[in-house]
């Protein structure tokens, strides 16, 4: 089945591929989420629903001689399905650029399909990071049974080294022993490149050797929220419909409508492996 309805396009393969590419390279260099989060799929379109797990026993093997010692199964705390929601943009390309770019091989302009491609990472990202209340779904910053920590004042040196050690430890003590991953807003991020102490050495430099999955910054975190994950399938995944593709819709007067999409959702399995750091509790930010 033509699911992107391409054959009733005007458009050449050419012309496809050309959207297609801007679309993703603009999407890859926007997106955060992916960069720490595994991927499950592509499923396919007539995928509408995926199972979505949570898992309790997050506990260190057992060791033994006869495989007789008692061990603490992981086990599921809540199993259901849940409908993977599609995130998408629409753009428009004129017939006259479509006409100018054939008539005088001008190459098609892709600037609209990749205001697209960026429009719709982002809200990607702040799903994966918010959820959507509307739809019951949640995500990193707002899942019930996740850990937190408030955090210090990182105007003094040290201060955000000091919250990952306390937030690792909280994630170490829930039985998750990394990698991990950190996003932050630009500010705490920016916050980061400094001197510490009397080493010489950037702070970030030393939050990296704990925080070795990657340290992000995203524009969609207020400077009093961030979040350290310990990565992983066992722990996150997104579990993808279809990868960010391109759709015609219409022609509307002359002018060809498109749609960049995507259908994804965010599967939290161990909420504990979640540290969110929140409001300093001195109220200074």
């Amino acid at each position: 089945m033509d699911e992107l309805l391409r054959r009733e396009s005007p458009l050449t393969d050419e012309e496809w591929n050309r959207l297609q590419t801007a679309v993703v390279q603009v999407a890859s260099r926007q997106l955060i989420g992916r960069r720490f989060l595994d991927i499950y799929g592509p499923l396919g379109s007539g995928v509408q629903t995926v199972k979505y797990d949570r898992y309790t026993n997050a506990t260190p093997g057992v060791i033994d001689f006869h495989g007789e010692s008692p061990s603490a199964a992981i086990t599921t705390e809540t199993s259901k399905y849940v409908p993977i929601p599609m995130i998408y943009k629409d753009f428009q390309i004129n017939w006259r650029d479509l006409d100018a770019s054939r008539r005088f091989g001008i190459p098609l302009d892709t600037s609209a399909a990749a205001g697209a491609g960026v429009f719709c990472a982002i809200s990607e990202d702040r799903f994966i990071l918010f959820g959507d209340k509307a739809l019951g779904i949640e995500g990193l910053l707002n899942t019930k049974d996740s850990n937190s920590l408030a955090m210090r004042n990182w105007d003094e040196v040290g201060a955000g080294f000091a919250d990952v050690v306390d937030a690792l430890r909280i994630l170490h003590e829930a039985g998750h022993y990394g990698p991990y991953a950190m996003v932050l807003s630009p500010k705490r991020y920016a916050q980061l490149h400094r001197i510490y102490e009397q080493t010489g050495v950037l702070e970030i430099r030393t939050v990296r050797e704990l925080v070795t999955d990657g340290v992000f910054q995203s524009e969609l975190l207020k400077d009093d929220e961030g979040v350290i994950v310990a990565t992983g399938y066992a722990n996150f995944d997104l579990a993808l419909g279809l990868d960010l593709r391109i759709a015609f819709l219409a022609d509307e007067n002359l002018n060809l409508r498109f749609r960049v999409f995507e259908l994804a959702l965010l599967r939290i399995k161990h909420a504990d492996a979640i540290c969110r750091l929140t409001a300093p509790s001195s109220g200074k930010k």
